[in-house]
């Protein structure tokens, strides 16, 4: 296209833009017009996709990180012929595809869910080291973003990232149109702010009037010949470009226009401007997905072994099996394990450094381009990621993640490091597995089962050793239970996962001894929770006793108590769970001081079979 037919195009993405924000009554008409000109010359010279084959290997990928102006991207796909006209006017309305902000979910050429802002840059400097690493068919990864996201600090954990790892692959384009939600942004239209801490990070930086399509092509052409840095374009925008009425005013973002019919005329009326998108070069497939035969790592009943530990034997093993396994860790690997993995596929493992949300941001992106990734961490420092993983689950990520030195158990470093939130936090994300552990014949399957999963898959895993006791070849389904001890005459139900297994079988061997018959179930599935077998359990011994080595919202007495709110009676629940601030101390005191030791376990058992009696 020439400059004429470039700025017809860019006039008639913003129509188009008025006009679903329109039919719909809501959405962020304005923001989508500023970048107007920026996708027309994307659209129309640089990208390199066919959306008839979303899944091209040498695809272009495209991330709209300012989820918000999802009517510029689906104009957009209008302009290229992927949507009709009636289905553009069924923006934001019940059923359709087009939601308020874009999700793969519903459209298959959307990348990753947005929205949250700060996120797309992250992931798509996900899927641009998934390119230059793993993937090498030569595609580009380009990224709009909007000037109030540069904001937030996960923006800057993948400038660093980007920037480190050479990704000359990724190009993001920076919408500086001055106005944020309620008012001017930090930096205004001085994108030399911008450009400054840009460069500090290591990136090519091209400053242009973001209205001047002459020069939008002169910067994508430099970006695509800019090489060992990635490249942003910082372009100075108008909010609501075009029409006098919104045009660089406060106060209009996230509405339609007010006068929608007047907007499109002064744009000059409707247009079917059609844009033939460049296609992508031949590529092979990116990667097979499992080349060999599973050999999980083994160990005996009475092995001293911590969970840990066999989470990286047997992710090692998994990546031997399967050629499409990534690990990501946050520097601690030595600490989760990882590192087993890293020795034997250093190809295959990212450093990813202490920078959890972008840690995360790459597993989308990973998984975005096919890949199986396993990211791991300590279990208290997922929580600084949790916004990421929250919207993996609307993007319908599947990806897995480690949580390493969980609970009281960790001992004498104390509370910070310890995850106690873990488990409420992974169970509340929308379709997600939950799995805890107690031994390592146990973990070393679940590891392998996670990578079935759909979704968010989560594993929580112990830094001390505990003995197996379990054999390797037992088998252990997502959403199933072991019973451990189990007779006619047992008088209630031990409920335990992950370390406080062995607490409570040594508080069923007790209770034992002094007559009181008890039945212990491993939960290591959390969600979903072996429903059958708990209900089971307190039909048979009328009560439930639940230990977890978590606070006490959330975590398995909750997941316990959701088999029986189905209308059902409600047997007698009684919940042992960390309650109090934790300090520093020995494993067996911390325990001990938390009330969910096999002492403690017994004592709360003697006391409930007692008050039974007394009824």
């Amino acid at each position: 296209m020439n400059t004429g037919e470039l700025q017809e195009l860019a006039q008639q993405l913003r129509v188009d833009s008025v006009r679903a924000a329109a039919a719909a009554g809501s959405g962020h008409p304005t923001s989508s017009m500023s970048a107007a000109d920026l996708m027309a010359v994307l659209l129309a010279h640089h990208f390199r996709y066919d959306f008839d084959r979303p899944a091209h290997p040498a695809a272009d990928r495209f991330v709209l990180s300012k989820g918000h102006a999802s009517p510029l991207l689906y104009a957009m796909y209008k302009a290229a012929g992927a949507l009709d006209d009636d289905a553009l006017l069924t923006f934001r309305k019940l059923g359709s595809r087009l939601e308020g902000h874009p999700t793969p979910r519903r459209l298959p050429w959307v990348e990753t869910a947005t929205g949250s802002l700060g996120q797309g840059l992250p992931v798509g400097a996900g899927i641009a080291l998934a390119g230059k690493r793993l993937d090498r068919t030569g595609y580009r990864v380009w990224v709009l973003c909007g000037d109030s996201e540069l904001a937030e600090g996960s923006v800057w954990e993948s400038a660093e990232q980007a920037a480190y790892e050479h990704l000359d692959n990724l190009t993001a384009i920076v919408d500086v149109n001055r106005l944020g939600q309620r008012g001017p942004t930090r930096h205004g239209h001085d994108l030399d702010a911008y450009a400054r801490r840009f460069q500090a990070f290591g990136w090519h930086t091209v400053e242009i009037d973001g209205h001047d399509v002459d020069a939008i092509d002169r910067a994508y052409g430099e970006a695509l010949s800019t090489a060992g840095q990635p490249t942003v374009i910082l372009a100075r925008t108008l909010k609501g470009k075009g029409v006098e009425a919104v045009q660089d005013r406060e106060g209009l973002h996230g509405k339609p226009l007010p006068e929608a019919d007047e907007a499109i005329a002064e744009l000059g009326g409707r247009r079917d401007l059609r844009v033939h998108v460049q296609e992508p070069p031949a590529a092979r497939m990116l990667h097979s997905v499992g080349t060999g035969q599973l050999e999980l790592p083994r160990w005996d009943k009475g092995d001293e072994v911590a969970t840990r530990d066999a989470y990286g034997q047997a992710l090692t093993a998994l990546g031997t099996a399967r050629e499409d396994v990534v690990a990501l860790d946050g520097e601690v690997s030595d600490s989760t394990r990882a590192e087993f993995f890293a020795k034997e596929h250093p190809d295959r493992f990212f450093e990813c450094y202490i920078a959890e949300q972008q840690m995360v941001a790459n597993a989308v992106g990973f998984a975005a381009r096919g890949w199986v990734p396993y990211a791991s961490t300590f279990a208290a420092f997922l929580t600084r990621a949790y916004d990421f993983v929250r919207m993996a689950s609307v993007s319908g990520a599947g990806i897995n993640l480690v949580g390493s030195h969980a609970g009281v158990a960790i001992g004498q470093d104390g509370p910070s490091q310890m995850g106690l939130e873990d488990l409420a936090m992974m169970r509340a994300v929308h379709d997600s597995t939950v799995l805890y552990p107690c031994d390592a014949n146990q973990a070393a399957h679940l590891v392998a089962a996670m990578a079935g999963c759909d979704g968010i898959r989560y594993l929580r895993t112990s830094r001390g050793k505990s003995p197996v006791i379990y054999g390797p070849d037992e088998e252990f389904s997502v959403g199933g239970s072991k019973v451990l001890r189990s007779s006619d005459q047992d008088r209630m139900t031990l409920v335990a996962a992950g370390v406080t297994v062995h607490e409570a079988l040594a508080a069923a061997d007790a209770l034992k001894g002094e007559g009181i018959a008890v039945r212990v179930i491993d939960l290591y599935s959390v969600k979903p929770a072996d429903l059958p077998t708990l209900r089971k359990a307190a039909e048979d011994t009328g009560c439930l006793l639940t230990v977890e080595d978590h606070h006490e919202e959330g975590g398995i007495g909750d997941a316990v108590l959701a088999a029986f709110l189905d209308g059902r009676p409600v047997p007698r629940l009684v919940r042992l769970a960390v309650r109090s601030m934790p300090g520093s101390a020995s494993p067996e005191e911390q325990l001990h001081a938390a009330g969910i030791d096999a002492e403690s376990i017994a004592a709360a058992g003697r006391l409930l079979v007692e008050e039974a009696i007394v009824r």
